[in-house]
């Protein structure tokens, strides 16, 4: 049966290639030492990219290039078209990791990647060392960044309901509290009304100065004094570190705790659980580099047993 295509005979597939990597590296010298060529001569290709598309796709702000709003529309289609090219000239069997020149990117709390990103940074430098990896924080702001491309794996508590969104359940958490060594509030059982009755440090990146715990402690009649908040909680642990605070952490955050030598204890109060999980976009499920992502996040994140006992000192 013939297939009907459009005229092709003026497309230079090469500028597929150039335009994926142009708008990966946001930068005509990045991209030229990825595409092994001269910066004139890249900067000569995205001239030829501009014209073939009618856009500028990249625009000079400040000392940075950024993308256009179509560049940005598409940059995820292009990306998926260049791998999936990739895969049918490497031929059949599995695809060699170790012959990969990706740009990997993982949205998630800062928490995650300061735990995680270590080991993630050795198994890729094992198994795919031409695969580099990009962590970006989670936005207080709702944004689809798995649909648009600009995030290749979300990492942590999915909250998203978008119907074109793959979703993995990897293991339920549980809240910890977390003070330095020697802090009072170890002297004896942590009790509800010992816990309430410390000052506390909140984090959240939206603000908020409330959530599950005050909830918990309504329903026993206590109220806990939080004294400030922070965004991230990776910042929340050295202020932790150097003054009498309580703060709260998750279990798979234990990297961080350990550390930093605080101690973690658990709440005496009944929480709903976390739910860690992962999400992509399903026109990545059967790229070679991604299944590669999943499935080191799978491996590498420890099960609530291996994380979830105290630490006490």
């Amino acid at each position: 049966m013939d297939r009907a295509y459009g005229d092709v005979s003026g497309v230079d597939l090469n500028l597929l290639l150039a335009l994926d990597v142009l708008l990966d590296e946001r930068s005509v010298r990045g991209a030229a030492a990825r595409l092994h060529l001269s910066e004139p001569a890249t900067s000569r290709t995205l001239g030829r990219v501009r014209k073939a598309l009618g856009d500028p796709v990249l625009v000079r702000a400040g000392r940075q290039m950024v993308p256009t709003p179509y560049a940005l529309a598409v940059q995820a289609e292009v990306s998926a078209v260049v791998e999936r090219a990739r895969a049918v000239f490497a031929g059949p069997g599995a695809q060699d990791l170790r012959a990969l020149s990706r740009t990997l990117t993982v949205v998630g709390q800062d928490a995650f990647a300061a735990a995680w990103a270590p080991r993630l940074f050795a198994r890729a430098a094992a198994q795919a060392p031409g695969v580099r990896l990009r962590f970006l924080p989670e936005s207080h702001l709702s944004a689809p960044v798995l649909r648009d491309g600009t995030a290749d794996l979300e990492v942590g508590v999915i909250d998203t309901v978008a119907p074109e969104v793959r979703v993995e359940h990897l293991r339920d958490d549980v809240m910890m509290g977390v003070v330095r060594p020697g802090h009072p509030l170890l002297d004896a059982e942590v009790t509800p009304e010992r816990f309430a009755a410390g000052d506390h440090l909140a984090v959240s990146r939206k603000g908020r100065m409330s959530g599950p715990v005050d909830a918990a402690l309504a329903e026993l009649g206590l109220r806990r004094k939080v004294v400030g908040n922070v965004g991230t909680y990776p910042a929340s642990l050295f202020i932790l570190l150097h003054t009498d605070l309580v703060g709260l952490s998750m279990s798979w955050a234990r990297p961080l705790t350990d550390t930093l030598g605080l101690v973690t204890f658990p709440l005496p109060l009944e929480l709903p659980p976390l739910t860690l999980g992962m999400a992509w976009h399903p026109r990545n499920d059967a790229d070679p580099a991604h299944a590669w992502l999943r499935g080191c996040v799978r491996e590498l994140l420890p099960g609530p047993g291996d994380a979830a006992r105290p630490r006490r000192e």
